[in-house]
Protein backbone atom coordinates (compact mmCIF):
# COMPACT_ATOMS: atom_id res chain seq x y z
CA UNK A 1 0.00 0.00 0.00
CA UNK A 2 1.59 3.42 -0.52
CA UNK A 3 1.60 6.72 1.18
CA UNK A 4 -1.10 8.77 -0.55
CA UNK A 5 0.44 12.38 0.28
CA UNK A 6 3.58 10.56 -1.92
CA UNK A 7 1.80 10.67 -5.19
CA UNK A 8 2.05 13.39 -8.13
CA UNK A 9 -0.11 12.55 -11.11
CA UNK A 10 -0.33 13.63 -14.03
CA UNK A 11 3.36 14.15 -14.88
CA UNK A 12 5.29 12.73 -18.13
CA UNK A 13 9.29 12.98 -17.37
CA UNK A 14 11.68 13.88 -20.47
CA UNK A 15 12.90 9.93 -21.17
CA UNK A 16 9.10 8.62 -21.26
CA UNK A 17 8.48 11.04 -23.66
CA UNK A 18 11.54 9.82 -25.85
CA UNK A 19 10.73 6.22 -25.18
CA UNK A 20 11.13 4.02 -27.99
CA UNK A 21 9.55 0.37 -28.22
CA UNK A 22 7.24 -1.80 -26.45
CA UNK A 23 4.88 -0.39 -23.65
CA UNK A 24 5.58 -1.87 -20.40
CA UNK A 25 2.39 -2.59 -19.47
CA UNK A 26 0.01 -2.10 -22.37
CA UNK A 27 -2.68 -1.98 -19.57
CA UNK A 28 -6.06 0.23 -20.02
CA UNK A 29 -6.82 2.15 -16.52
CA UNK A 30 -9.03 0.14 -14.25
CA UNK A 31 -11.37 2.97 -13.87
CA UNK A 32 -14.33 0.81 -13.20
CA UNK A 33 -12.07 0.37 -9.40
CA UNK A 34 -15.07 3.17 -7.15
CA UNK A 35 -16.59 2.99 -4.15
CA UNK A 36 -19.09 0.77 -3.68
CA UNK A 37 -18.45 -1.65 -6.76
CA UNK A 38 -17.85 -5.35 -5.53
CA UNK A 39 -14.78 -6.86 -6.76
CA UNK A 40 -14.62 -11.09 -7.15
CA UNK A 41 -11.00 -12.96 -7.10
CA UNK A 42 -10.10 -16.85 -7.46
CA UNK A 43 -9.03 -18.01 -3.75
CA UNK A 44 -8.37 -21.36 -2.27
CA UNK A 45 -9.09 -24.62 -3.70
CA UNK A 46 -11.22 -23.27 -6.52
CA UNK A 47 -13.19 -21.33 -4.60
CA UNK A 48 -13.89 -17.27 -4.97
CA UNK A 49 -14.09 -14.13 -2.69
CA UNK A 50 -16.16 -11.21 -2.85
CA UNK A 51 -15.33 -7.80 -1.48
CA UNK A 52 -17.18 -4.72 -1.40
CA UNK A 53 -14.63 -1.28 -2.32
CA UNK A 54 -14.44 1.36 -0.65
CA UNK A 55 -12.05 4.16 -0.61
CA UNK A 56 -9.31 4.27 -3.66
CA UNK A 57 -6.13 4.89 -1.45
CA UNK A 58 -3.59 4.94 -4.90
CA UNK A 59 -4.07 4.86 -8.05
CA UNK A 60 -1.42 4.71 -10.25
CA UNK A 61 -1.71 7.76 -13.38
CA UNK A 62 1.47 6.56 -15.07
CA UNK A 63 1.63 4.85 -18.50
CA UNK A 64 4.90 3.48 -17.66
CA UNK A 65 4.66 1.25 -14.80
CA UNK A 66 3.01 -1.67 -13.38
CA UNK A 67 -0.80 0.30 -13.06
CA UNK A 68 -1.48 -0.30 -9.73
CA UNK A 69 -4.49 0.54 -7.84
CA UNK A 70 -4.75 0.08 -4.06
CA UNK A 71 -8.19 0.09 -2.46
CA UNK A 72 -9.33 -0.31 1.24
CA UNK A 73 -12.47 -3.59 1.20
CA UNK A 74 -14.98 -5.37 3.63
CA UNK A 75 -15.61 -9.04 2.89
CA UNK A 76 -18.89 -9.25 0.97
CA UNK A 77 -19.05 -13.15 1.04
CA UNK A 78 -21.94 -14.40 1.19
CA UNK A 79 -20.58 -17.66 2.40
CA UNK A 80 -19.60 -15.75 5.35
CA UNK A 81 -20.97 -15.78 8.54
CA UNK A 82 -21.46 -12.22 9.79
CA UNK A 83 -18.11 -11.55 12.00
CA UNK A 84 -17.05 -14.88 11.18
CA UNK A 85 -15.19 -14.17 8.31
CA UNK A 86 -11.05 -14.75 8.69
CA UNK A 87 -10.72 -10.57 7.74
CA UNK A 88 -13.53 -9.85 10.14
CA UNK A 89 -12.06 -7.19 12.28
CA UNK A 90 -9.36 -6.33 10.55
CA UNK A 91 -8.97 -3.26 8.39
CA UNK A 92 -7.73 -4.98 4.80
CA UNK A 93 -7.18 -3.50 1.20
CA UNK A 94 -7.06 -4.93 -2.44
CA UNK A 95 -4.13 -4.54 -4.21
CA UNK A 96 -4.14 -4.75 -7.68
CA UNK A 97 -1.13 -4.53 -10.33
CA UNK A 98 -0.32 -5.62 -13.48
CA UNK A 99 3.80 -7.49 -13.21
CA UNK A 100 5.61 -9.19 -15.84
CA UNK A 101 4.51 -13.02 -15.47
CA UNK A 102 7.86 -14.02 -14.22
CA UNK A 103 8.02 -11.31 -11.24
CA UNK A 104 7.78 -13.04 -8.12
CA UNK A 105 4.95 -11.81 -5.63
CA UNK A 106 5.26 -9.94 -2.66
CA UNK A 107 3.69 -13.21 -1.06
CA UNK A 108 6.66 -15.08 -2.16
CA UNK A 109 8.85 -13.42 -0.68
CA UNK A 110 6.91 -12.61 2.62
CA UNK A 111 6.34 -16.33 3.20
CA UNK A 112 10.36 -17.02 2.85
CA UNK A 113 10.23 -14.35 5.61
CA UNK A 114 8.34 -15.69 8.01
CA UNK A 115 9.60 -19.36 7.88
CA UNK A 116 13.29 -17.93 9.07
CA UNK A 117 11.16 -15.03 11.43
CA UNK A 118 11.28 -17.31 14.29
CA UNK A 119 12.49 -17.39 18.08
CA UNK A 120 14.97 -13.83 18.65
CA UNK A 121 14.30 -13.42 15.13
CA UNK A 122 10.30 -12.64 15.47
CA UNK A 123 10.37 -9.48 16.04
CA UNK A 124 11.15 -8.92 12.20
CA UNK A 125 7.08 -9.69 11.93
CA UNK A 126 6.25 -6.51 13.27
CA UNK A 127 7.73 -4.41 10.69
CA UNK A 128 7.03 -6.97 7.31
CA UNK A 129 3.52 -6.19 5.57
CA UNK A 130 1.14 -9.21 6.67
CA UNK A 131 -0.75 -10.77 3.32
CA UNK A 132 -3.54 -12.62 3.74
CA UNK A 133 -4.09 -14.04 0.16
CA UNK A 134 -2.74 -13.51 -3.03
CA UNK A 135 -4.27 -14.30 -6.91
CA UNK A 136 -2.66 -14.24 -10.35
CA UNK A 137 -5.38 -14.09 -13.57
CA UNK A 138 -4.03 -14.06 -16.72
CA UNK A 139 -4.40 -12.67 -19.95
CA UNK A 140 -5.96 -14.51 -22.37
CA UNK A 141 -4.95 -14.79 -26.41
CA UNK A 142 -7.43 -11.99 -27.55
CA UNK A 143 -6.18 -9.67 -24.85
CA UNK A 144 -3.81 -6.32 -25.74
CA UNK A 145 -0.82 -8.07 -23.95
CA UNK A 146 -1.26 -11.17 -26.17
CA UNK A 147 -1.00 -8.41 -29.38
CA UNK A 148 1.93 -6.84 -27.57
CA UNK A 149 3.75 -10.02 -27.35
CA UNK A 150 3.29 -11.44 -31.10
CA UNK A 151 4.07 -8.06 -32.43
CA UNK A 152 7.49 -7.32 -30.41
CA UNK A 153 8.55 -10.80 -29.44
CA UNK A 154 11.06 -11.08 -26.67
CA UNK A 155 11.45 -7.35 -26.12
CA UNK A 156 8.19 -7.26 -24.38
CA UNK A 157 7.51 -8.57 -20.71
CA UNK A 158 4.08 -10.39 -21.06
CA UNK A 159 2.03 -8.79 -18.02
CA UNK A 160 -0.80 -10.65 -15.85
CA UNK A 161 -3.23 -9.22 -13.04
CA UNK A 162 -1.90 -9.79 -10.04
CA UNK A 163 -4.07 -9.28 -6.87
CA UNK A 164 -3.79 -9.40 -3.14
CA UNK A 165 -5.54 -8.83 0.08
CA UNK A 166 -3.37 -7.21 2.79
CA UNK A 167 -3.58 -5.37 6.01
CA UNK A 168 -4.00 -1.55 5.92
CA UNK A 169 -1.53 -0.01 7.14
CA UNK A 170 -0.83 4.10 8.14
CA UNK A 171 1.11 6.52 6.04
CA UNK A 172 4.23 8.27 7.50
CA UNK A 173 1.69 11.48 7.63
CA UNK A 174 0.21 9.58 11.00
CA UNK A 175 3.47 10.51 13.23
CA UNK A 176 2.93 13.23 15.58
CA UNK A 177 6.96 13.90 16.79
CA UNK A 178 9.92 13.69 15.05
CA UNK A 179 10.90 11.14 17.73
CA UNK A 180 8.22 8.92 15.87
CA UNK A 181 9.59 9.05 12.35
CA UNK A 182 13.41 8.95 13.94
CA UNK A 183 12.31 5.33 15.27
CA UNK A 184 10.10 4.08 12.02
CA UNK A 185 13.50 5.14 10.05
CA UNK A 186 15.68 3.21 12.35
CA UNK A 187 13.00 0.41 12.08
CA UNK A 188 13.44 0.50 9.02
CA UNK A 189 17.38 -0.14 8.45
CA UNK A 190 16.93 -2.60 10.57
CA UNK A 191 14.18 -4.43 8.75
CA UNK A 192 16.06 -4.30 5.62
CA UNK A 193 19.31 -5.91 7.17
CA UNK A 194 17.48 -8.33 8.56
CA UNK A 195 15.57 -9.49 5.44
CA UNK A 196 19.30 -9.15 3.47
CA UNK A 197 20.95 -11.35 5.56
CA UNK A 198 18.45 -14.21 6.31
CA UNK A 199 16.11 -14.64 3.63
CA UNK A 200 18.12 -12.48 1.18
CA UNK A 201 16.00 -10.61 -0.21
CA UNK A 202 16.79 -7.05 -1.75
CA UNK A 203 13.59 -4.70 -1.77
CA UNK A 204 14.91 -2.28 -4.08
CA UNK A 205 12.22 0.44 -4.32
CA UNK A 206 13.05 2.69 -0.87
CA UNK A 207 10.60 5.47 -1.25
CA UNK A 208 8.52 7.68 1.29
CA UNK A 209 5.17 6.05 -0.21
CA UNK A 210 7.04 2.17 0.66
CA UNK A 211 7.71 3.39 4.65
CA UNK A 212 4.51 2.57 6.56
CA UNK A 213 3.07 2.58 9.96
CA UNK A 214 1.91 -0.57 12.02
CA UNK A 215 -0.13 0.75 15.47
CA UNK A 216 -0.24 -2.44 17.56
CA UNK A 217 -1.21 -2.32 21.09
CA UNK A 218 -0.80 1.72 21.17
CA UNK A 219 2.65 1.39 19.86
CA UNK A 220 4.05 2.25 16.74
CA UNK A 221 6.18 0.49 14.05
CA UNK A 222 7.92 1.14 11.13
CA UNK A 223 6.79 -1.15 7.76
CA UNK A 224 9.08 -1.80 4.60
CA UNK A 225 5.98 -2.09 2.81
CA UNK A 226 5.49 -3.09 -1.49
CA UNK A 227 7.72 -5.55 -2.16
CA UNK A 228 6.68 -5.58 -5.77
CA UNK A 229 10.22 -5.01 -7.52
CA UNK A 230 12.25 -7.08 -4.78
CA UNK A 231 14.43 -9.82 -6.11
CA UNK A 232 16.21 -12.85 -4.41
CA UNK A 233 20.43 -11.79 -3.90
CA UNK A 234 21.08 -14.96 -5.89
CA UNK A 235 18.85 -14.14 -8.55
CA UNK A 236 20.64 -10.62 -8.80
CA UNK A 237 21.44 -9.22 -12.58
CA UNK A 238 23.66 -6.77 -13.60
CA UNK A 239 20.70 -4.34 -15.25
CA UNK A 240 17.24 -3.79 -14.68
CA UNK A 241 15.00 -6.51 -16.71
CA UNK A 242 12.64 -3.21 -17.29
CA UNK A 243 13.24 -0.74 -19.62
CA UNK A 244 13.64 1.81 -16.73
CA UNK A 245 15.79 1.98 -13.51
CA UNK A 246 14.43 0.35 -10.43
CA UNK A 247 12.95 1.98 -7.83
CA UNK A 248 10.81 5.32 -7.37
CA UNK A 249 13.01 7.71 -9.25
CA UNK A 250 13.01 10.97 -6.65
CA UNK A 251 14.67 8.32 -4.34
CA UNK A 252 16.87 6.40 -6.63
CA UNK A 253 20.73 5.95 -5.50
CA UNK A 254 22.34 8.82 -7.77
CA UNK A 255 24.28 5.79 -9.60
CA UNK A 256 20.99 4.20 -11.38
CA UNK A 257 20.40 7.75 -12.96
CA UNK A 258 23.62 7.10 -14.95
CA UNK A 259 23.62 6.18 -18.39
CA UNK A 260 26.27 4.12 -17.79
CA UNK A 261 25.26 2.47 -14.82
CA UNK A 262 24.90 -1.48 -15.34
CA UNK A 263 24.08 -2.50 -11.99
CA UNK A 264 24.21 -4.50 -9.75
CA UNK A 265 21.78 -3.11 -6.83
CA UNK A 266 23.17 -3.26 -3.57
CA UNK A 267 21.97 -2.58 -0.39
CA UNK A 268 24.06 0.23 -0.07
CA UNK A 269 21.74 1.77 -3.25
CA UNK A 270 18.78 1.22 -0.77
CA UNK A 271 20.25 3.06 2.48
CA UNK A 272 20.86 5.88 -0.09
CA UNK A 273 17.31 5.74 -1.14
CA UNK A 274 16.14 6.07 2.49
CA UNK A 275 18.57 8.98 2.82
CA UNK A 276 16.53 10.98 0.25
CA UNK A 277 13.30 9.93 2.03
CA UNK A 278 14.22 11.72 5.38
CA UNK A 279 15.81 14.77 3.71
CA UNK A 280 13.31 15.54 1.07
CA UNK A 281 10.78 14.63 4.41
CA UNK A 282 12.91 17.06 6.55
CA UNK A 283 13.08 20.20 3.66
CA UNK A 284 9.84 20.13 2.06
CA UNK A 285 7.38 19.48 5.02
CA UNK A 286 6.33 21.15 8.13
CA UNK A 287 5.27 18.26 9.73
CA UNK A 288 4.89 14.49 8.41
CA UNK A 289 1.72 15.73 7.27
CA UNK A 290 1.34 19.00 6.08
CA UNK A 291 4.18 20.11 3.11
CA UNK A 292 5.87 23.44 3.56
CA UNK A 293 5.18 25.84 0.58
CA UNK A 294 7.37 28.74 2.07
CA UNK A 295 10.19 25.81 2.29
CA UNK A 296 9.32 24.10 -0.76
CA UNK A 297 10.14 27.06 -2.75
CA UNK A 298 13.75 27.86 -0.55
CA UNK A 299 14.50 24.36 -1.47
CA UNK A 300 14.68 23.99 -5.13
CA UNK A 301 16.48 22.27 -6.71
CA UNK A 302 15.44 19.23 -4.43
CA UNK A 303 11.65 19.96 -5.40
CA UNK A 304 12.51 19.14 -9.17
CA UNK A 305 13.06 16.00 -8.29
CA UNK A 306 9.99 14.92 -8.48
CA UNK A 307 9.36 16.22 -12.41
CA UNK A 308 12.90 15.91 -14.19
CA UNK A 309 14.57 13.26 -15.48
CA UNK A 310 17.61 11.05 -14.48
CA UNK A 311 20.03 13.67 -16.40
CA UNK A 312 19.09 16.51 -13.73
CA UNK A 313 18.98 13.83 -10.98
CA UNK A 314 22.25 12.35 -11.50
CA UNK A 315 23.88 15.59 -11.76
CA UNK A 316 21.81 17.27 -8.62
CA UNK A 317 22.33 14.39 -6.22
CA UNK A 318 26.18 13.89 -7.10
CA UNK A 319 26.52 17.48 -6.08
CA UNK A 320 25.25 16.78 -2.87
CA UNK A 321 27.01 13.64 -2.51
CA UNK A 322 30.45 15.27 -3.37
CA UNK A 323 29.93 18.33 -1.76
CA UNK A 324 32.12 18.10 1.68
CA UNK A 325 30.77 21.00 2.64
CA UNK A 326 27.17 20.09 2.30
CA UNK A 327 24.72 21.78 5.14
CA UNK A 328 20.86 20.55 4.71
CA UNK A 329 18.17 23.28 5.04
CA UNK A 330 15.82 21.94 7.68
CA UNK A 331 12.09 22.79 8.47
CA UNK A 332 11.47 23.73 12.12
CA UNK A 333 10.00 20.25 12.73
CA UNK A 334 12.78 18.40 11.21
CA UNK A 335 15.97 20.30 13.00
CA UNK A 336 16.50 17.40 15.17
CA UNK A 337 17.41 15.31 12.16
CA UNK A 338 20.45 17.49 11.59
CA UNK A 339 22.79 15.45 12.96
CA UNK A 340 21.87 12.15 11.37
CA UNK A 341 21.41 13.93 7.95
CA UNK A 342 25.02 15.54 8.26
CA UNK A 343 26.71 11.93 9.32
CA UNK A 344 25.06 9.86 6.87
CA UNK A 345 26.32 12.17 4.37
CA UNK A 346 29.60 12.41 5.68
CA UNK A 347 29.74 8.37 5.49
CA UNK A 348 28.71 8.43 1.78
CA UNK A 349 31.12 11.09 0.97
CA UNK A 350 33.92 9.49 2.48
CA UNK A 351 33.09 6.57 0.82
CA UNK A 352 32.67 7.45 -2.92
CA UNK A 353 35.97 9.47 -2.61
CA UNK A 354 37.20 6.23 -1.34
CA UNK A 355 35.87 4.30 -4.26
CA UNK A 356 37.30 7.34 -6.73
CA UNK A 357 40.98 6.90 -5.73
CA UNK A 358 40.55 3.26 -5.72
CA UNK A 359 39.45 3.35 -9.58
CA UNK A 360 42.35 5.32 -9.90
CA UNK A 361 44.63 2.91 -8.78
CA UNK A 362 43.25 0.22 -10.34
CA UNK A 363 43.99 2.45 -13.77
CA UNK A 364 47.51 3.09 -12.30
CA UNK A 365 48.23 -0.63 -11.62
CA UNK A 366 46.10 -2.61 -14.34
CA UNK A 367 47.98 -5.86 -13.41
CA UNK A 368 47.25 -5.86 -9.50
CA UNK A 369 44.32 -7.18 -8.35
CA UNK A 370 43.24 -4.60 -5.34
CA UNK A 371 39.79 -5.49 -3.05
CA UNK A 372 37.01 -2.77 -2.72
CA UNK A 373 34.17 -3.73 -0.81
CA UNK A 374 31.65 -2.17 -3.08
CA UNK A 375 28.46 -2.94 -1.07
CA UNK A 376 29.79 -1.33 2.01
CA UNK A 377 32.27 1.53 -0.17
CA UNK A 378 34.78 -0.01 1.55
CA UNK A 379 32.88 -0.30 5.13
CA UNK A 380 32.39 3.59 5.14
CA UNK A 381 28.40 3.21 4.27
CA UNK A 382 27.41 0.01 6.17
CA UNK A 383 24.33 -1.37 8.16
CA UNK A 384 26.98 -0.90 11.03
CA UNK A 385 27.41 2.59 10.42
CA UNK A 386 24.34 3.41 9.99
CA UNK A 387 22.56 1.63 13.09
CA UNK A 388 25.31 3.04 14.76
CA UNK A 389 24.12 6.60 13.78
CA UNK A 390 20.77 6.43 13.77
CA UNK A 391 20.46 4.43 17.24
CA UNK A 392 20.77 7.99 18.96
CA UNK A 393 18.24 10.41 18.32
CA UNK A 394 19.48 13.72 19.93
CA UNK A 395 19.26 12.95 23.44
CA UNK A 396 16.97 9.67 22.97
CA UNK A 397 18.18 6.43 22.50
CA UNK A 398 15.54 4.34 20.24
CA UNK A 399 14.92 0.78 19.75
CA UNK A 400 17.08 -1.72 18.84
CA UNK A 401 15.75 -4.82 17.66
CA UNK A 402 16.74 -8.35 18.44
CA UNK A 403 19.97 -9.40 20.56
CA UNK A 404 22.17 -9.10 17.30
CA UNK A 405 22.20 -5.70 16.78
CA UNK A 406 21.84 -4.82 20.46
CA UNK A 407 25.09 -6.79 21.04
CA UNK A 408 27.09 -5.06 17.89
CA UNK A 409 26.05 -2.19 19.54
CA UNK A 410 27.78 -3.09 22.38
CA UNK A 411 30.75 -3.79 20.59
CA UNK A 412 31.00 -0.53 18.61
CA UNK A 413 30.29 1.73 21.80
CA UNK A 414 33.61 -0.29 23.26
CA UNK A 415 35.62 0.40 19.87
CA UNK A 416 34.54 4.10 20.32
CA UNK A 417 35.72 4.45 24.01
CA UNK A 418 38.93 2.67 22.82
CA UNK A 419 39.40 5.71 19.74
CA UNK A 420 38.64 8.21 22.33
CA UNK A 421 41.44 7.08 24.52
Amino acid sequence: MKDPTSLNYGQTLPEFEKAKGPPSNGIFQIEEIKEGCKFTFPYKNGTTRTVQLKRVLFRSRGIVGRGTVVVRVVCACTRCAPNHCDWSRKKVVLKLSFPSVNRVSEKAFMHRCKEQAKGEYAWVLNHLPDIFCTFDIPFDERSPQAHFKERFKDDYDMRLLRGSIQEELEPLLSLKTASECAQVFYDIVQCHHWVHTYPQILHRDISRGNIMVRVKDGKKYGVLNDWDLAMWLDKREGISTSQFRTGTRPYMAHEQHSPDWEGPHRYRHDMESLFYVILLLATLFSNPSEKDDHQSKKSQPSTEWFTQGDNFLYKDKTFIIFRTSWRPNLTHFFRPFHRWLKRLHDTMNDGFLTLDAHISRQIDTPRQILHFDDDTLNGHFSYDRLVWIMHQFGEETLETHGREWQGKLQELQQAEDENKK
